[in-house]
């Protein structure tokens, strides 16, 4: 069985910053290996040390920059790793959902994967519909928001268990091959050993332009465009009253009293 993990880098930002017109001014700005992809990464190396996958192979979409922060995945399990960049995305600041899709299914297609695992969504741009939208792309069945999965797969079905709103859990199969969506918490992802930093380093890394694939660039679409970023003003402002437990108490009664929560 082989199991391909889409993953992405992601931006991570210092808690004190300051925009600049539509983006956040680069030295406040760091890079990360996408939080809910290390659960995805996990499951996978998980299924493959439990003797259900043979293969685990990793998949980004970004330039030679991001390449540390993919080899992450590597240091943490994966085989081999693909990165998907062309002098065509060189311009464009955020792909779309189609976009990103046209560009992963061409990899599905060349490695046929039995499983696909990807993170439910990105940390920075909180998008969370690439994984479905491959999964319809490619025709594989799928399931989103998962926080279990069976790890026998037997009989070439995948039982898992899905987060649905309300607090509400869903038990669901899905014939594979198929594209799951992983939640945060299905797991625990390990952290990467000195040992898999090393190996990590001399663990093939392919690189893969639009000819390569096969994709036309008129299948890149339309990109998205930032409009307007900001920092949200606050609804409301705290109170805080000092003092002794008796007379912050007593602020307290007035100030619920005049809001009408106490009598």
């Amino acid at each position: 069985m082989k199991i391909l993990v889409p993953v992405t880098e992601v931006a991570t930002v210092d808690d004190e910053f300051e925009i600049e017109g539509t983006a956040i001014a680069e030295q406040y700005l760091g890079a990360d290996l996408n939080e809910w992809d290390e659960y995805a990464i996990e499951e996978a190396v998980q299924l493959q040390e439990a003797g259900v996958a043979d293969e685990v192979i990793t998949v980004t979409i970004g330039p030679e920059e991001c390449e540390q922060t993919i080899r992450q995945a590597l240091a943490k399990g994966a085989d081999r790793a693909v990165r998907i960049w062309d002098d065509a995305l060189e311009g464009i600041d955020l792909l779309g959902v189609e976009a990103k899709a046209a560009l992963l299914s061409a990899v599905v297609e060349d490695e046929d994967p039995d499983l696909v695992l990807t993170g439910v969504q990105a940390g920075d741009g909180a998008f969370g519909a690439t994984g479905v939208s491959l999964a319809s792309t490619v025709g594989y069945e799928w399931a989103a928001v998962v926080n279990h999965l069976e790890h026998d797969l037997e009989d070439g079905v995948a039982s898992v268990r899905r987060e649905l709103e309300g607090g509400v859990e869903e038990l669901t199969d899905v014939e594979l091959p198929a594209v799951l969506t992983i939640q945060t918490g299905i797991n625990e992802p390990r952290y990467a050993s000195l040992r898999g930093i090393r190996q990590a380093q001399r663990k093939e890394l392919e690189v893969l332009g639009l000819a390569d694939l096969g994709v036309d660039e008129s299948a890149i679409g339309a990109a998205i465009s930032l409009t307007d970023m900001y920092e949200p003003e606050s609804e409301s402002d705290a109170t805080v009253w000092e003092g002794s437990a008796e007379e912050t108490a007593g602020q307290l009664a007035e100030l619920l009293r005049e809001k009408g929560v106490a009598q």
